[in-house]
């Protein structure tokens, strides 16, 4: 199986190189067979080829089985006519992927690392499932010296493919989905709205309800829990998977799987490029070490793999060896390299669970 790296621009490189060390480890001891090749994007690809996203990486990424993506994006590109950004959007475009999965939750003895009251943090865990190809980022821009504007599309086979999404991964959950929309003034959110309602005809084991994005972006901070699924479009989605990540602790711990109806899928942390730690060995490899898991199971199959490294995650953040954001003092490489230490010790058990030779 191919997988096909995209490191990308700021702390990409070193969070996709753990996040492929963690893959490695497992496709070495399970005989997996995982073959990484790398492709320039974003930034980089600006620098070296002039453009975002090359026609070789485009080349690469849809032969690929999975597709792992560090960051994109820095304030070295900040007013040029190419943007970094440009090259995310063009991939998500040419590989079809148009529904994004952003897990989060509050590992339980971590509740501590949440801005909000231990009581009211513990237990969240949300799916957020955000409509990825349409929308005010894919419609038509228009910018004048006086006016501006974005416009925003959607037609009713975009909403109803990712409400699918949204209920199927309901059904495997705790079986509601809420969805957000601003159907009091956008017409857009009007046909959300009526769409997702005829959809959830089709799933009566999930209970559905509607919420504002105004009133859903307050009640995330007073009762996260009192999500399970979140369904919404790609703006709504973008900025209210951003506030649940800080609610779990930290940006730097959430992972993303870009999902399509066939093809590769697109897994990558939320985080952004954060230049200003770019290089130094400080950046938080755990969302792009959770988006390895998520490209195991959601983009190959391997869901007992996904869930050893997954547990690996939660066991490491659980320990000493914390990077800055997390409250401790240790670099990039460390953390990973913790978590691959904790993933030995689950695969060695699962192989000899007696103390005997396997």
């Amino acid at each position: 199986m191919k997988i096909v790296l995209l490191p990308g621009d700021g702390i990409g490189p070193e969070v996709t190189e753990q996040a492929r060390l963690c893959l490695a480890l497992l496709s070495d001891r399970g005989g997996l067979g995982f073959v990484f090749e790398e492709h320039a994007m974003g930034g980089a690809a600006i620098d070296r080829f002039g453009v975002p996203l090359p026609q070789d990486t485009i080349a690469a990424c849809v032969e690929a089985d999975a597709i792992m993506l560090g960051a994109v994006g820095g304030p070295a590109w900040d007013g040029a006519k190419l943007r970094p950004e440009a090259g995310l959007l063009e991939l998500r475009a040419v590989l079809g992927v148009y529904a994004n999965l952003r897990p989060a939750r509050v590992i339980e003895g971590l509740e501590h690392l949440s801005p909000l009251r231990p009581e009211i943090a513990a237990g969240a865990d949300v799916l957020v499932v955000r409509e990825l190809t349409g929308g005010s980022y894919f419609g038509e821009k228009k910018l004048g010296d006086a006016v501006a504007s974005d416009l925003c599309t959607y037609s009713r086979v975009e909403i109803e493919r990712v409400a699918h999404i949204a209920f199927r991964a309901a059904q495997a959950r705790s079986g509601r989905v809420t969805s957000v929309d601003k159907a009091n003034v956008l017409a857009t959110s009007k046909l959300w709205r009526c769409t997702v309602e005829d959809v959830a005809r089709g799933y009566p084991d999930v209970a559905l309800d509607h919420m504002y994005v105004d009133s859903a972006a307050m009640a995330l901070v007073m009762n996260p829990r009192r999500f399970d699924v979140l369904l919404t479009e790609n703006m709504f989605g973008d900025i209210l998977s951003d506030e649940m990540s800080v609610i779990a602790g930290s940006i730097g711990l959430l992972a993303s799987a870009s999902l399509g109806d066939g093809g590769p899928g697109l897994f990558e942390p939320i985080h952004g490029s954060a230049p200003d730690i770019a290089g130094q060995d400080r950046a938080n490899p755990c969302g792009a070490i959770a988006s390895a898991a998520m490209l195991l199971e959601d983009g190959l199959g391997l869901r007992s793999q996904a869930a050893l490294l997954r547990a690996a995650i939660d066991e490491a953040l659980r320990g000493p060896v914390l990077t800055a954001d997390l409250g401790g003092d240790a670099g990039c490489a460390a953390m990973g390299a913790e978590i691959r230490r904790l993933l030995v010790a689950r695969l060695d058990a699962r192989a000899d669970p007696q103390g005997k030779a396997a």
